[in-house]
């Protein structure tokens, strides 16, 4: 087994899945709502989308399926409308909660395994990385199918663990006076990530 290789592909899964993206943003939103079972929910929602996509990739991979473009294309895009719409659900509730009397009276985004299915499946960053980038690292042991099950368990792992970790750095900041502005940030970045989404679609 090529170590060097399969070291390099857990350092990029673990900085794709801690870098401001809908999937982190969605799950630490959810755990601000609901605490760590919501989040957790929504987590085993994300981790199910990855494996469907893992499973697409791994099809291709095989001869076993041809994607076609604009049917990829096509679910980026809803993916996008889909994550901006998360975006302004965000908006919505600061701004409900501007008269409030303070900022544990704001809630966060409804996360779940169905909201964390629908944004992870259809995650213009995993769907790229499924793709292009994870077929990359077929080649860390010498059979095939024992390379795809180490690459796929491997994600499992780490995809958890990131996102509980990145969970629990946002509930502590859920107690300080940044909240809303946390809360603010995340929303502005979901419309930005939708926005960046919808023009590579069409560049």
């Amino acid at each position: 087994m090529n170590i060097t290789e399969y070291l390099l592909y857990c350092l990029a899964v673990v900085i794709m899945i801690a870098t401001p993206g809908p999937v982190m943003l969605l799950v630490a939103s959810a755990g601000l709502k609901g605490g760590y079972k919501h989040a957790l929910q929504t987590i085993f929602g994300t981790n199910f989308a990855s494996l469907v996509l893992i499973g697409l990739s791994i099809l291709s991979l095989k001869g076993l399926l041809v994607v076609n473009e604009n049917w990829l294309n096509g679910i980026k895009l809803l993916g996008c409308f889909y994550i901006a719409w998360l975006g302004v659900q965000i908006f919505r509730e600061i701004w409900q909660g501007q008269g409030s009397t303070g900022p544990q009276s704001l809630q966060p985004v409804q996360g779940g395994f169905r909201t964390g299915f629908l944004v992870g499946i259809s995650n213009p960053k995993d769907i790229i990385f499924f793709a292009a980038f994870f077929p990359q690292f077929i080649g860390i042991s010498p059979n095939l199918d024992l390379s795809l099950v180490i690459l796929t368990i491997s994600w499992i792992v780490l995809d958890f663990l990131t996102l509980s970790l990145v969970y629990l750095g946002f509930q502590r900041l859920s107690r300080s006076q940044l909240y809303p502005h946390l809360l603010g940030l995340c929303g502005l970045i979901l419309l930005m990530v939708a926005l960046y989404g919808i023009y590579s679609i069409f560049s």
